[in-house]
């Protein structure tokens, strides 16, 4: 598979080539169902080690976050297909329950709290925008699936802040449904 992905200068880092090429013919594989073990979750989950001239970092980070969003519109186009979309409406309703849930914790609480010297997120930062997705859930505010995707959190250490992954993966989750809503 060729790519033409931006490249970085060759003295500047960027992505490995060769990973991200293998990486999105295997995806390109799933999504024309010739690869039944790759999962829309691999998307998100992906890490690519970083060369001289390699790929530019943003220009593939886009290509992946499109990719998703053709993953989760292929799997609401089958659900709908297979279930029907009301069905598909009140699965997509309960996993938005689910996290939302989680949304009303008080400030300061949504999240575990990072374990000591470990890096972690500003918990007001990462508050803030628990805030405006509950104004997207509750109230209809307009909100984008970049919006989630491309929040920036400051670093904090341990307790200070909330535990990362926790935090990645209740983000992936939201992004995941956003992107399932036409």
């Amino acid at each position: 598979m060729s790519t033409s992905f931006e490249r970085v200068s060759r003295f500047g880092l960027g992505y490995a080539v060769g990973e991200v090429d293998d990486f999105l013919a295997r995806a390109r594989s799933a999504y024309e169902g010739r690869d039944e073990s790759f999962r829309a979750s691999d998307i998100s989950s992906v890490t690519f080690s970083m060369e001289r001239g390699g790929y530019s970092m943003r220009a593939v980070d886009d290509a992946l976050d499109r990719l998703s969003d053709a993953f989760a519109l292929r799997a609401r186009d089958h659900a709908i297909a297979s279930e029907g979309e009301e069905a598909w409406v009140a699965r997509l309703t309960e996993r938005a329950e689910v996290l939302r849930e989680r949304l009303e914790r008080p400030a300061g609480q949504r999240f575990a709290p990072g374990a000591d010297g470990e890096p972690s997120y500003d918990k007001q930062d990462v508050d803030a925008l628990c805030d405006q997705l509950v104004a997207y859930f509750t109230d209809g505010l307009p909100m984008s699936v970049d919006d989630v995707r491309r929040a920036a959190f400051r670093r904090r250490k341990g307790a200070d802040g909330y535990r990362e992954a926790v935090v990645d993966v209740y983000l992936d989750h939201v992004a995941d449904i956003m992107a399932s809503v036409p």
